[in-house]
């Protein structure tokens, strides 16, 4: 067979894997509770507690693209005004940008979660 088929093959394998992984043991462990009379009502617990996850998703996007935009624009100073190689100062430093974005945003997802 050739590369170009079993990339997508493994992938997929690799996502179904994944995916039944995570249900089966789920229902496992609902199972192993159930057998030991645990009330059913503990598998409802928290599902309306907290902020929505779309909100905490748009806040870290929100970060991840304004430390992105940061990062480019510190990379253009710094390539502009130093001998420093291109092809080195802008991904490192849009990578760095980006995770302090990440950062920012985590700790503000976790304020958010605060404040319910």
């Amino acid at each position: 067979m050739n590369a170009e088929i079993l990339i997508p093959i493994t992938f997929f394998l690799m996502i179904f894997g994944i995916v039944y992984l995570i249900y089966s043991t789920r229902n496992r462990e609902r199972l192993a509770l159930i057998e030991k009379g645990v009330d059913a009502s503990i598998f409802l617990e928290g599902k309306n507690k907290g902020v929505p996850a779309w909100k905490v998703f748009v806040v870290n996007l929100a970060f991840l693209l304004i430390g992105s935009g940061v990062g480019i624009f510190i990379a253009l100073l710094i390539t502009t005004y130093t001998s420093l190689d291109d092809d080195a100062v802008y991904p490192s430093i849009i990578f760095i940008m980006s995770g302090v974005g990440l950062l920012i945003g985590f700790g503000t997802a976790k304020d958010l979660d605060k404040e319910q």
